[in-house]
């Protein structure tokens, strides 16, 4: 199937831009690294008039330190992020997460801003930016806000995006050497969408854990946060008991939705998988390091 006819313009500033989403509304769509919005061209399933294509705005792109934050430009694709020193050193987590994201044709064209702001609870970005209590950059004719992504994501598929903004990218704190991440994810296949994941974002004071982060991808309508389990797990060592404890945990707090090939049974049961494999992971690092 082909696309419905439409205009295309590539705007030189951000200025141009907000002139044009203000000009043509919800008539218009941005295209990044269009790996979303041109496969939902091609189903018809978005038909826009006017598709504004924002890759030459420079200022969207680059990683780089701001104060405690390490802040990542809209346009970054998912395999600059992969190939990132800066990353690597200061958001571990985000070097993890990123061989999981389809595969390399789409994570050299993908791009940071737009998976964020398409807002799928089964992609990495999301649930990576929950778990490290990341903040998202938006902007429109009116200035510049930030908004925690725990309070972006809304519900499926829906933001905290307002009519006249765009995400221009999105910060998260910088690892301290007290802080351990893990990222994995269950799919049917690599590069599948996965049937659930989990990021683990963890302080740890020798090897008692200070707080635990729990986000969890695939499981709802959002990436969403454990706060239950987290509370649990704060103050504790992460010893096969107190795993245990938590998976218990888990298997109550967790809710998770159906999807076409797997029940909410099945869902709860990979997540929990996760949590043991991670927190058993943590654990074990940090006696290592004590030792």
């Amino acid at each position: 199937m082909k696309s419905a006819a439409f205009n295309y313009i590539k705007p030189a500033a951000m200025a141009e831009l907000f002139e044009l989403l203000q000009a043509h509304g919800d008539d218009a769509r941005i295209l990044a690294g269009g790996q979303t919005l041109l496969a939902t061209l091609n189903m018809r399933l978005s038909e826009p008039n006017l598709v504004i294509d924002i890759t030459g705005l420079h200022e969207l792109r680059g990683i780089r330190q701001e104060g405690d934050r390490l802040y990542i430009g809209a346009l970054t694709t998912h395999t600059e992020i992969e190939n990132s020193a800066l990353v690597s050193q200061h958001a571990p987590m985000l070097a993890m997460a990123a061989p999981h994201i389809a595969h390399r044709a789409i994570r050299n064209s993908g791009t940071w801003g737009g998976s964020i702001a398409y807002g799928d609870p089964a992609a990495e970005w999301p649930c990576c930016l929950c778990a490290m209590d990341g903040q998202i950059h938006l902007q429109s004719p009116s200035g510049h806000r930030k908004i925690s992504a725990i309070d972006f994501f809304m519900d499926l598929y829906t933001t905290a995006l307002g009519p006249d903004e765009v995400v221009v990218g999105a910060d998260v704190p910088l690892a301290s050497q007290a802080d351990w991440f893990a990222f994995d994810e269950l799919a049917r296949r690599h590069g599948d969408y996965a049937v659930a994941g989990l990021a683990v974002v963890a302080r740890f004071q020798g090897t008692v854990a200070q707080r635990v982060n729990l986000a969890f991808l695939g499981i709802g309508a959002i990436p969403w946060r454990a706060r239950r389990t987290e509370a649990l797990l704060a103050g504790k060592t992460l010893d096969s008991a107190t795993v245990e404890i938590a998976v218990a945990s888990l298997k109550a707090e967790l809710d998770p939705l159906p999807d076409l090939t797997h029940s909410p049974e099945t869902k709860r049961h990979l997540a929990t998988v996760l949590a043991r494999r991670l927190l058993s992971a943590a654990h074990a690092s940090r006696s290592a390091i004590a030792v």
